[in-house]
């Protein structure tokens, strides 16, 4: 029996279907269908009633959901309690998109260094979906995500908005966009585009913005810090967040610039996500303060800026 066999059965019963629950998961179906069937295999009881209509919850089920509910509690406290007894030296694991990463997780980690030269932070690069499974899963401590206005934290997590910022154009030194005060869609519909692969945000706003007549990629790749690399060589334009780029040591070097969007509206947020209700041990949230004050000197460094 796994610990996140549980959770799926506690989201199946706050969704109201394997469906539902999946979506918010961000699981597939089968793989959520096929990790309760291995949960009722074990305990020997039938868990989900499966219809043709979906699959709910079954009446033996909900009678066992308050000694899940039990049991998750615990392990939480436990969690909690070793944590705790850790403080001087751990590994903490947070997975990220890759966007802000040097203008707010890099200038963070050495901060939290400094007071903390025994703990390790591993970064994993890691697309959106992955970090909010391993975030649920317990195997990554926090996430830094990219989110569209609109969009909210999945079950069984919360989020901490670090950074607010718009989609900016990201162009090559003396390209002939640079000379523009913004620039257009159909104007990017025209070069060679670095897009984001499917599962960052990105992605999925360059689909939103361009429709259908989406530009053709020269290359494609994974998170903001590669994207940055190939448009500084030339190799083609991008759209990001400005967060990722104000402040960027290319963009300090001149060696990319951006430019706003004309007449786009698109709001995007930097999140930093940990799992719901889990009080952490003191270095993760010692980590997740010095993010939280950089991120609050960032904002205050682009506002003098701009004035």
């Amino acid at each position: 029996m796994r610990i996140e066999q549980l959770e799926y059965l506690t989201a199946v019963t706050q969704h109201g279907s394997l469906r539902r629950a999946s979506e918010k998961l961000h699981l597939s179906q089968p793989a959520l269908s096929e990790a309760l069937t291995k949960l009722e295999r074990e305990l020997r009881v039938t868990l989900l009633d499966r219809r043709r209509s979906g699959a709910r919850i079954s009446r033996e089920g909900r009678e066992l959901l308050p000694y899940m509910s039990e049991v998750l509690a615990a392990v939480d406290r436990l969690r909690t309690a070793a944590g705790d007894q850790r403080t001087d030296t751990r590994v903490i694991r947070l997975g990220t998109v890759h966007a802000a990463t040097s203008t707010l997780l890099v200038p963070a980690v050495r901060s939290f260094q400094e007071r903390h030269p025994g703990t390790t932070v591993e970064v994993l690069t890691m697309q959106q979906a992955q970090i909010d499974e391993a975030l649920a899963e317990g195997t990554l401590d926090l996430g830094l995500v990219n989110v569209l206005d609109g969009d909210d934290p999945p079950i069984g997590l919360d989020g901490i908005d670090l950074l607010h910022g718009r989609p900016v154009a990201v162009l090559p030194a003396g390209h002939a966009l640079t000379e523009r005060p913004q620039v257009t869609i159909e104007e990017l519909r025209q070069e060679r585009f670095v897009m984001m692969r499917a599962g960052y945000v990105m992605h999925r706003y360059v689909h939103r913005a361009f429709g259908p007549d989406v530009p053709p990629a020269a290359h494609s790749t994974d998170g903001a810090e590669m994207g940055k690399a190939l448009v500084a060589e030339g190799v083609g334009v991008t759209v990001l967040p400005d967060y990722s780029v104000l402040g960027d040591p290319l963009h300090r070097v001149g060696m990319i610039e951006s430019r706003p969007i004309a007449g786009d509206q698109t709001f995007l947020t930097l999140q930093l996500r940990q799992r719901k209700a889990l009080q952490q041990p003191l270095p993760v949230r010692e980590l997740q303060a010095a993010l939280t004050t950089r991120a609050s000197e960032y904002r205050a460094s682009t506002a003098s800026a701009a004035s």
